[in-house]
């Protein structure tokens, strides 16, 4: 679970696996989007994420997605509380929407 402060601007990422016939791809040309929701909510609001990189995390087939959370972002602005985090991956013909896990504004 990350946390972060109510009155901090920064990102938020989730590391993102994906393979294309049983084999790792590079999914850092995909649109990533997050959402912000209430634990136990379904995502209504997207945010336009971005990759940190083009290559995958040393020692892994996994790429980092992010988004900038926080005052005077383009990304959410989150009171204090717990939110899960979902990102959304648009890919042809794929659009995977996953809970990916918690953050904690405090």
């Amino acid at each position: 679970m990350q946390s972060i402060d109510r009155d901090s601007r920064e990102y938020v990422e989730a590391e993102v696996t994906a393979r294309v016939q049983g084999l790792p791809y590079d999914p850092t040309s995909d649109l990533v989007e997050f959402a912000f929701t209430a634990i136990g909510a379904r995502p209504g609001t997207w945010y336009t994420g971005g990759w940190d990189g083009t290559q995958p995390i040393p020692g892994t087939n996994a790429y980092r997605a992010q988004v900038l959370v926080g005052p005077a972002s383009a990304g959410p602005v989150l009171a204090k509380g717990k939110y899960t985090v979902w990102i959304r991956i648009t890919d042809s013909p794929e659009q995977p929407v996953i809970p990916y896990g918690q953050l904690t504004v405090t």
